[in-house]
This record gives structure tokens, C-alpha cells and sequence, in this order.
């Protein structure tokens, strides 16, 4: 985001650091404008946030005393870098009665091996627990 790690940021970052936040893609938010919308010019990954951008809310968050909202972010920081694909494939598994004690354990583990995702495998894992205490897991296959 920026070449000087020390430099402090100003909230809120997309009305004072236009120049140095960039999008999921890498441009710069000061590159969408209307123009280039209504042309073309963006695309998905172009109005996605980054990782770096919510790791810098979360910092914001948790200085101001918003411990939760900043672990949230973190988590959101996270699930930028995995696919959507597999995002979708963790929903699927995550609902009542898909998956396995098993396989949600597993899951966890490759998710956080991955991509790095360890608030989103530890969700998961915890998700295993609850099920499990709830009766909500598929009956295992024998």
C-alpha cells in the first residue's frame, strides 16, 4: 500500500488514501471511476477489496476498541485468498446434515494448510463441534 511501512494511515482510508489502497486486482482505488465502469474497464476482482485493505480496517477496529469487528475483518482478510470455488464448497459442506465430523475436520485443516486461513479453519472446526453437540452432522458412511 504504501513504500514507508511507518506511515500512518488516516480513516477513512478510501477518502484519504485513494492513491495507495488498491483493489483485490492491485489498482489503485483511485482508478474506478464511472468512465472506466460504464466502458468496461473494471472488473470483478477490480471492485473486490484486498486483503491488505482489511488487515488495515481490522488495525483501525482494534484501536479503537472493537475487538470483535477487527477479528471479523481478519477473518474477511483471510477468505480473499481462497477461491471462490472453494468458498462455495465450504458453504455446501457446511450445511446441516452434509458432512461428516470427519470431514469437516478435515476440511479445516486443508483450508487453513492452503491458504493460510487459520480464522476460517478454526470457523470450521468450531462449526464440527456445535454440530456434533447438536446432532446436525451426517451419520457417518460405513
Amino acid at each position: 500500500m504504501t513504500d514507508d511501512p511507518d506511515r500512518p494511515f488516516r480513516y477513512p482510508l478510501g477518502q484519504h488514501h485513494r492513491d495507495e489502497i488498491a483493489t483485490k486486482s492491485g489498482r489503485p482505488l483511485k482508478d474506478l471511476d464511472l468512465d472506466r465502469i460504464l466502458s468496461g474497464q473494471v472488473g470483478p476482482d477490480d471492485v473486490s477489496v484486498s486483503a491488505e485493505t482489511l488487515e488495515l480496517q481490522a488495525a483501525f477496529a482494534r484501536k479503537a476498541g472493537y475487538g470483535e469487528v477487527a477479528e471479523n475483518l481478519l477473518s474477511a482478510a483471510e477468505m480473499t485468498r481462497i477461491p471462490s470455488t472453494e468458498i462455495l464448497e465450504i458453504y455446501e459442506a457446511m450445511r446441516p446434515g452434509r458432512s461428516t465430523y470427519y470431514q469437516l475436520l478435515s476440511l479445516s485443516q486443508r483450508i487453513a494448510s492452503m491458504y493460510q486461513a487459520e480464522h476460517t479453519g478454526a470457523y470450521i472446526r468450531e462449526a464440527a463441534e456445535a454440530y456434533r453437540d447438536t446432532g446436525l452432522l451426517k451419520m457417518d458412511e460405513d
